[in-house]
């Protein structure tokens, strides 16, 4: 019995689109976007913004992360027409000009790359994790919650715990965040 209602199915493979504006490292981005893309492929793939980089792609090694807002994000993990409102930093944007961010000069420093594959979500999830200190957040490993964090290595790698390093360069990383953090 047809009540009047469409019935017709929609193949599965075929997109839904949305046009937004996306904002990343200050500059406004103009795109159509299938609704099911993650932002890691939209900055890969469409954008030319391949420092944020495809290691799990289940949100488990943090190579892909970047900043949404100043807070830390799985790009792997984010669909990219959730963002139109938001300012995303990648790695690309965590420099003023020609001037490095303090945690790339400091990574640089304290040699706290090996590989590099996961430096670029490592910075920016650094560059996120010091915000959160600066704001007051506890971690899990904060002794007093009622004051700001001290961010000795212990709180550091526990607040550096969702970026993994194959190389295994983590003390340096750490000596890196620590150089920079107040």
């Amino acid at each position: 019995m047809n009540d009047g209602a469409d019935t017709t199915r929609r193949d599965a493979s075929t997109p839904i689109t949305a046009d937004i504006r996306l904002s990343v490292n200050r500059t406004e981005y103009p795109i159509t976007v299938d609704t099911r893309e993650t932002l890691l492929d939209t900055l890969r793939e469409r954008l030319d913004l391949i420092g944020a980089k495809k290691g799990c792609d289940h949100g488990q090694c943090g190579a892909c992360t970047v900043l949404v807002n100043g807070r830390r994000v799985k790009s792997c993990l984010t669909l990219t027409v959730t963002l139109g409102e938001e300012e995303i930093t990648t790695v690309e944007g965590l420099a003023d000009g020609d001037t490095p961010h303090p945690l790339q000069t400091a990574f640089v420093e304290n040699d706290a790359f090996q590989c590099g594959y996961c430096t670029p979500g490592q910075l920016c999830s650094a560059a996120g994790m010091l915000a959160e200190a600066a704001a007051g957040w506890p971690s899990v490993v904060t002794e007093d919650v009622s004051t700001s964090p001290r961010l000795d290595g212990r709180e550091i790698r526990e607040r550096m715990n969702g970026n993994l390093c194959r190389c295994g360069a983590y003390v340096n990383i750490v000596a890196a965040i620590a150089e920079v953090a107040p």
